[in-house]
C-alpha cells in the first residue's frame, strides 16, 4: 500500500484509489460536483482540482490515482486558482434565482461559491436558458440551473438499470433530458433528486412548501417492505413535508425507492381517520375514545360468553410494529383465542409446513453479502415491485459477474440481466422448481456424487419419480452445482465454495403450493450447498412471527402445544362471530377480498383499528378505531435479514388517532387481562427480544420428514384446477402508498406508456 502525503499528512492509502478518496479517508475536504462515491468517475465538472508535485498543472483529484510518494496540495495557491477558476466558468449561465429555488440553502453550488466564487461576476454576455423537461408527477425540473455534472445519467445507467436520461447536443448546447419527451418511470427515480447537486432536479410533491433549515429530521425506517430501508423523516409544524434516504451501508447504503420517498402524502389523505366512529342503526357517529373502547371490551366479552373465544378472530398487517404484533395476540389469548394470524395473502397453510417453519422468515444472509452471491435462484419474485432497494443489490451482484436465474409465473422485466429463466403458468410454478431438482440430481448421479441419506432421501426421489427436465432447468442445475461460475469465483478461497442464494419472493410465499416450494428449495439448497431464503412481505412479517401473531406459535417461537388456532383463510372460511382488525382494507390486502368481505359482513362484531376509513371499512366494521401510522408512533420493525430496527415518532398523532400499541394496552386494561401496563414500546421490544435472542433463526429443513408427510403438489391434477397468483403493484402494497397522490399519477403514466 502506498504512502502520499496531503496538505503535509503522511497517509497510507490503498493501491489503485483515488485522490479525493484519500482525502476523503482523512477529512479533507476536496469541492466537487461531478464525483459521488456510489457512481463511476466522469471527471467532466473539474471542480475537485489539486496541486500535485511534479506536475505540470492541477490535476482532478477523482480521478487521478495515487502513487508511492506521491504529494498533494489541495489548499495552495495553485489548486485555489485552478478551483477559483472553475468555479467562475460554473457561475457563467447559473441563473441568479436563490431565493425562489427549493434547493436553497442546501445546495452544493450555492455552498461552494461561497468559498471560492466571486463578488462580481467578468461575464456580460447573456445566459443561457434550457427549456425544462416534464419528468413526471415526482420530479421537478429547472433545466438552466444545470451544470451538466451528469450524476443523474451514471445513476440510471449505473445503479437503477434504467437509461432515462442522457445528455444530448455538444458544447454550448449541450442538456439533460430524455432521448424522446418522455416521464421517468423507474422504481428508485427520486434518488436523483439527492444526487443533483444545484436545484436542476427537486421533488415535485415537495416545491415551493418549506426551507432545509425549518425542518426537523427525525430518523426513521420504511413501513413498506422487508428490507427496511433508513429514513429520515423532515417535518415542519408536526406535519410531514418530506422523506429522503438515510445512510446504511448494510443496508440501502444511501438509496431509497420512490414509494418510500412520496408514501407520506397519503398520511393527508381526506379518508384519513382521526376521530373514533360507531355504526348505530347503520349510520356513522363520531364517538369520544371511552365510548369507542369500552363498547369494543362489553361487545368481546359478550361474544366470549355467548360463543366462546374460539368464535372471535384478529388479523393485522404484515407492516404493523413489532409492537403492535405482540399485544394484538397477547389480548387475544387472554381472551383464550389463538385464531391471530399476519398471513393475509396467503393460501397454503400446511401443517407440516407450519411446524418446520424457521423461527421467522429470513434471507438466510445479510443484505451485504446480497453482491458477493455467485449464483442467485428467483423463485415467484418481481423483485422490481417487492423489492426495488433488493433490485438494485442484484444488479450490483450481477455486474460483479454473479449469475441470476429465474422461475416465475411471468416475465417480469428486471433491471439486470438474468442469465437463464423458466416462464411456467402458475399451475407448473412448482413443477418447474422440481424439475430443477430433478436435473440436478441427474447431474450428480451421472457424475457419480456420493449423497447422503440425510441430504436427500429416498422419499425425494420417488417424489420426483415422474419429473422430467427440460434444456433451461438443466442449465439452471448446472449454474447452481457450480460447473459454470465467474472465473474468479471458481478458485475460491482456501477450499470455500462459491456461495449461492435461493429467494423465494412474494409469488411463491402465496402461491397454493407454498409448502412444496420450500421443501423443493431447501433440496436444491442442500444438494448445491447453497443457502435459501424468505423474501416476505410487509415491512415486519418477521416481527410477526417472533411476536407470535400466528396461530400455531407464542412469542419467541415456542409451539403451542394446546390446539392451535385458525389461520387467515380458515378465519374467513369459518365466518366467525368477531373480527378485531389491525391496519387491513380486507379488498385490498387479503388472497381473497370478496370471501374478506363476505365473513365480516356476515359477523357480529368488527372492530377496525386503522388509519383511514375506506369504503369497504364503513361496509363492513362495526367500529373504526383510528391509529397513528409510522411517522406518528414509536415502534420496531425487523427486516428481512433479522436486523432489528427500532424509530420514534417524527409528529404528534394527528387530532384524536393514537399509537396502536396504546390502543390495545388500553384495550386489554378494559378486559382484565394480565400484564398490560406497559410504559413505553421500547419495554414491549426488550421483553420479545429477550426471549428471541439466543434461538436459531434458520434451523435446517427435516428433509425425510417433510418429504415422508407433504404430499406432491406435481401429482395432484393442477392443470384442471384455476390457479391465479397476482403481483401486488408496486403502488398498491398498503393503504399509504395507495393514497399517495404523486405515486397514483406516476403509476397510470408508467400503464400509459406499456399500452403505448
Amino acid at each position: 500500500m502506498p504512502f502520499i502525503e496531503i496538505d503535509g499528512k503522511k497517509v497510507e492509502a490503498e493501491a489503485g484509489s483515488m485522490i479525493i478518496e484519500v482525502a476523503d479517508s482523512i477529512h479533507v475536504q476536496i469541492p466537487r460536483f461531478c464525483y459521488h462515491k456510489k457512481l463511476s468517475i466522469a471527471a467532466n465538472c473539474r471542480m475537485c482540482l489539486v496541486e500535485v508535485e511534479r506536475s505540470p498543472k492541477p490535476l482532478p483529484a477523482c480521478a487521478t490515482p495515487v502513487t508511492e510518494g506521491m504529494k498533494i496540495w489541495t489548499r495552495s495557491p495553485i489548486a485555489l486558482l485552478a478551483q477559483k477558476s472553475v468555479m467562475e466558468f460554473l457561475l457563467i449561465n447559473h441563473p441568479l434565482d436563490c431565493p425562489v429555488c427549493d434547493q436553497g440553502g442546501e445546495c452544493e453550488l450555492q455552498d461552494l461559491s461561497m468559498s471560492y466564487g466571486n463578488d462580481t461576476s467578468r461575464y456580460t454576455e447573456g445566459k443561457r436558458v434550457v427549456k425544462d423537461k416534464n419528468l413526471g408527477p415526482l420530479i421537478s425540473t429547472d433545466m438552466t440551473r444545470c451544470i451538466q455534472c451528469t450524476r443523474c445519467v451514471r445513476f440510471g445507467t449505473e445503479i437503477a438499470g434504467l437509461r432515462e436520461l442522457g445528455a444530448l447536443n455538444k458544447g454550448e448546447c449541450l442538456e439533460i433530458g430524455t432521448y424522446i419527451e418522455k416521464s421517468v418511470v423507474s422504481e428508485v427515480s427520486g434518488n436523483i433528486i439527492d444526487l443533483c447537486p444545484v436545484g436542476a432536479l427537486t421533488s415535485k410533491p415537495y416545491r415551493f412548501t418549506a426551507r432545509g433549515w425549518e425542518l426537523k429530521q427525525t430518523a426513521s425506517v420504511s413501513p413498506h417492505d422487508c428490507i427496511g430501508s433508513n429514513l429520515f423523516i423532515h417535518t415542519r409544524q408536526n406535519r410531514v413535508m418530506r422523506v429522503v434516504p438515510k445512510e446504511n451501508e448494510l443496508i440501502n447504503e444511501v438509496w431509497i425507492s420512490d414509494r418510500d420517498r412520496y408514501s407520506y402524502e397519503g398520511l393527508y389523505h381526506t379518508e384519513r381517520l382521526t376521530q373514533p366512529k360507531l355504526k348505530r342503526d347503520g349510520k356513522w357517529y363520531t364517538v369520544s375514545w371511552e365510548e369507542a373502547l369500552t363498547y369494543t371490551a362489553k361487545r368481546l366479552q359478550e361474544i366470549k360468553e355467548s360463543a366462546s373465544a374460539k368464535n372471535i378472530g384478529a388479523l393485522t398487517s404484515p407492516n404493523a410494529t413489532l409492537e403492535e404484533a405482540y399485544l394484538l395476540q397477547k389480548l387475544m389469548r387472554g381472551l383464550g383465542s389463538h385464531n391471530i394470524d399476519h398471513r393475509l395473502r396467503q393460501s397454503d397453510f400446511n401443517d407440516t409446513a407450519q411446524a418446520m417453519a424457521p423461527l421467522f422468515p429470513n434471507m438466510g444472509i445479510s443484505l451485504s453479502e446480497i453482491d458477493q452471491q455467485s449464483v442467485v435462484l428467483l423463485i415467484g419474485s418481481a423483485v422490481r415491485q417487492e423489492q426495488p432497494i433488493l433490485g438494485l443489490k442484484l444488479r450490483k451482484m450481477r455486474l460483479n459477474g454473479g449469475k441470476i436465474l429465474v422461475v416465475n409465473p411471468i416475465d417480469f422485466t428486471f433491471n439486470f440481466e438474468v442469465i437463464e429463466k423458466s416462464i411456467l403458468p402458475d399451475n407448473d410454478l412448482v413443477l418447474g422448481v422440481a424439475r430443477i431438482a430433478k436435473a440436478i440430481l441427474n447431474i450428480q448421479k451421472k457424475a457419480d456424487v456420493q449423497i447422503s441419506k440425510s441430504d436427500s432421501t429416498e422419499e425425494a426421489l420417488l417424489w420426483l419419480q415422474s419429473v422430467e427436465p427440460l434444456p433451461a432447468d438443466i442449465n439452471m442445475a448446472q449454474y447452481l452445482i457450480g460447473d459454470q461460475v465467474p472465473p474468479f469465483e471458481k478458485e475460491g478461497v482456501g477450499g470455500i465454495l462459491p456461495p449461492k442464494l435461493i429467494l423465494m419472493g412474494a409469488l411463491a410465499i402465496n402461491h397454493p403450493g407454498y409448502s412444496e416450494l420450500v421443501l423443493l428449495s431447501n433440496l436444491i439448497a442442500q444438494l448445491t450447498h447453497s443457502k435459501v431464503g424468505v423474501l416476505s412481505e410487509g415491512a415486519n412479517a418477521a416481527g410477526a412471527w417472533l411476536a407470535g401473531c400466528v396461530p400455531h406459535r407464542l412469542p419467541g417461537g415456542e409451539t403451542i402445544k394446546s390446539e392451535i388456532g385458525l389461520n387467515a383463510a380458515q378465519m374467513w372460511d369459518k365466518k366467525l362471530k368477531a373480527y378485531l382488525l389491525l391496519n387491513i382494507e380486507p379488498d385490498f390486502d387479503c388472497f381473497n377480498g370478496s370471501k374478506a368481505s363476505q365473513a365480516l359482513a356476515s359477523a357480529d362484531c368488527v372492530v377496525a383499528i386503522t388509519p383511514f376509513e375506506s369504503l369497504a371499512l364503513l361496509e363492513v366494521a362495526d367500529l373504526l378505531l383510528p391509529m397513528a401510522p409510522f411517522s406518528e408512533t414509536a415502534g420496531t420493525f425487523v427486516n428481512c435479514e433479522g436486523k432489528w430496527q427500532s424509530f420514534k415518532a417524527a409528529t404528534l398523532p394527528m387530532n384524536d388517532s393514537r399509537p396502536a400499541w396504546k390502543i390495545l394496552r388500553v384495550l386489554g386494561n378494559l378486559l382484565d387481562l394480565e400484564d398490560f401496563k406497559y410504559e413505553s414500546a421500547e419495554e414491549i421490544a426488550a421483553l420479545v427480544k429477550a426471549i428471541t435472542t439466543d434461538k436459531n433463526p434458520n434451523a435446517p429443513l427435516d428433509l425425510a420428514k417433510a418429504f415422508s408427510s407433504i404430499k406432491p403438489f406435481v401429482s395432484r391434477d393442477m392443470h384442471n384446477t384455476l390457479t391465479s397468483i397476482s403481483p401486488v403493484g408496486l403502488y398498491a402494497t398498503d393503504g399509504l402508498v395507495r393514497r399517495a397522490k404523486s405515486l397514483q399519477e406516476t403509476l397510470r403514466l408508467k400503464v400509459e406508456m406499456e399500452d403505448a
